[in-house]
């Protein structure tokens, strides 16, 4: 079971770097982190990353229910993802669900995002796909991004976000800003002509090397 050492520091810091590099604005959008007892620590619902402090984060187990949390805090509304890719992937100790501009263009029209830049699939294993439509905080949002998260480090929730997961805060916010940009890059080269993705063969090889950097992080 993968898990992240100083948890509570490595969720906040990337919280409010996430808000810095604009993947998400306000309160929206929630980070977590695997403890090395098996509980998850997560940003709580409707604090303002700006003014998030250490003791605003949520302690809670893998039932969802809050074991450590300051008077009027509560464990983040899309719980049930992160608790969803935890169950799913023992490889992880950070889940992350963010509102990027560009990457949320192609979740709201359902389309994946394809392979087509080197440094894309070496770091999050090949097209990032989107999923199948649910209602945000239900099981259904959770079950549908394990299921194209297979093999990934993204996914595209649809009509909401992307979800990505690594083995700290720190590395899947970096996948998170790298499926963003890609995500821009697709986006305003459709409008010169057709995106070539890479060659089956080509990103069959990065995928392979990023399913060992998953397994051996850096």
């Amino acid at each position: 079971m993968k898990y992240v050492d100083h948890a509570p520091e490595a969720v906040l810091a990337a919280a409010k770097d996430m808000l810095r590099r604009g993947l998400v604005e306000g309160t929206a959008g929630n980070i977590s982190a695997r403890q090395e007892d098996g509980t998850i620590v997560i940003t709580p619902s409707s604090v303002d990353y700006a003014e998030m402090q250490l003791d605003d984060l949520v302690v809670m187990d893998l039932r969802g229910k809050a074991l450590s949390a300051k008077e009027g805090r509560s464990p983040s509304s899309e719980k049930l993802l992160h608790l969803a890719c935890y169950e799913a992937f023992d490889d992880i100790g950070s889940v992350i669900h963010s509102h990027p501009v560009h990457a949320t263009m192609f979740a709201v029209t359902h389309q994946d995002i394809p392979a087509c830049i080197d440094e894309f699939s070496i770091f999050v294993g090949g097209e990032v796909r989107c999923t199948k439509y649910a209602a945000s905080g239900t099981p259904e949002v959770g079950a549908q991004a394990v299921e194209a998260l297979a093999g990934r480090g993204a996914a595209l929730i649809a009509n909401h976000g992307m979800v990505t997961v690594g083995p700290t805060p720190a590395a899947a916010l970096h996948i998170t800003a790298l499926v963003e940009r890609s995500a821009e890059i697709v986006w305003g080269a459709r409008s010169l002509g057709d995106v070539k993705p890479l060659p089956d063969e080509v990103n069959s090889g990065f995928a392979s090397i990023y399913s060992y950097l998953r397994q051996n992080p850096l």
